[in-house]
């Protein structure tokens, strides 16, 4: 299992009329989690891009469980449960507050595709390489 904590602080802007986090904003901290973990790693989706390799979101699922407010430091916990082993990869993710409670759940899928035909592919290899040694 590979887990990763990303910060995240609470811009003004990302709050509503009720100084709540507005709900589409999540997927914006979710993307940043998983760029964030994949560079821990030693690479970069700019390095995986210059693969060849794209990386569409095709699901995302959010449960909200408690807000979160403007200025908020947020940690997002970022786990992959299982190594892919064929063109998609799902990330679960955990969003808690400064005190550690639980705000935000959520699931996302991306498949790996080649940039230029748009057809399905594997993990790059690279990435498999740094990421396997946390699934054996």
């Amino acid at each position: 299992m590979y887990v990763t904590e990303t910060t995240v602080r609470v811009r003004y802007a990302e709050t509503d009329q009720m100084n709540v986090v507005y709900h589409g904003n999540y997927a914006q901290y979710f993307e940043v989690a998983r760029v964030e973990g994949i560079r821990a790693l030693g690479l970069s989706y700019k390095d995986i891009e210059a693969m060849g390799i794209l990386m569409p979101l095709v699901e995302l699922h959010t449960k909200f469980l408690r807000p979160a407010h403007y200025d908020d430091l947020l940690t997002i916990r970022t786990t992959l449960k299982e190594l892919p082993t064929d063109h998609r990869i799902e990330y679960h993710h955990e969003v808690f507050n400064e005190t550690g409670k639980l705000l935000t759940i959520g699931r996302v899928v991306l498949y790996f595709i080649l940039a230029g035909t748009r057809e399905k592919t594997g993990m790059p290899p690279a990435l498999l390489e740094k990421i396997a040694p946390y699934f054996s």
